[in-house]
């Protein structure tokens, strides 16, 4: 799908399920902030959520890079924003990576129920891995659009969330262009390569 075009469905009961996925830094939040201002002017019904994870921006919004910006609702899990999202006619859903695995059933029964389910998120972790809940949103959405950042050191398209210190193994670290870039294929798995020799060698010397 292009992403700038809305999809749209003749009016019925059943609403569905778009998926904004990409690598840090390719847009995704600036996308969904841009199709749920349209459905804001359209005047309907919209809730967006995110997870308490997410405080690098701002603690209550959705933050571009870009610094636009959208009031959200902030939840601990799937299960409360089911329950805060009854009777939305649009649910945006930003960095939904963090969420725990119920959120795959959540936006299905939102999507069946009658809503229009917008989420964003990272689609790989930082090893180049499907990360969290995303794989299986991309699976049961209608619409999916992959963005691309630029590579920071070749210029080619990037789809790879480079962590900068691969010594840090935590699936889970939040942070910026301190801590992340945008790298093509080539330049990801050559850093992988250069750690994992690195570790062969460290383990060698003891």
């Amino acid at each position: 799908m292009n992403m700038f075009l809305e999809p749209s469905f003749p009016p019925s009961n059943v609403g569905w399920i778009e998926v904004i996925c990409g690598s840090m830094f390719s847009g995704k939040t600036e996308e969904l902030i841009r199709r749920l201002r349209r459905a804001q002017i359209a005047k309907l019904n919209v809730k967006i959520f995110k997870p308490e994870t997410d405080k690098r921006y701002s603690e209550t919004s959705i933050v571009s890079h870009n610094k636009n910006s959208l009031e959200s609702i902030v939840v601990k899990n799937s299960a409360e924003l089911y329950e805060k999202a009854q009777g939305v006619d649009v649910v945006g859903i930003d960095e939904a990576q963090f969420f725990d695995e119920g959120i795959v059933d959540v936006v299905n029964k939102l999507a069946t129920e009658g809503a229009r389910v917008i989420i964003a998120g990272l689609d790989m972790d930082y090893r180049g891995k499907p990360f969290g809940p995303m794989p299986y949103l991309l699976a049961i959405a209608e619409f999916v659009t992959k963005l691309h950042a630029i590579c920071t050191r070749t210029g080619n398209m990037a789809h790879y969330s480079l962590r900068k210190d691969l010594s840090q193994q935590d699936t889970i670290i939040t942070g910026e262009k301190d801590l992340y870039e945008p790298v093509s294929r080539e330049i990801f798995w050559e850093a992988m390569k250069e750690q994992k020799d690195r570790r062969h060698l460290l383990k060698d010397e003891f």
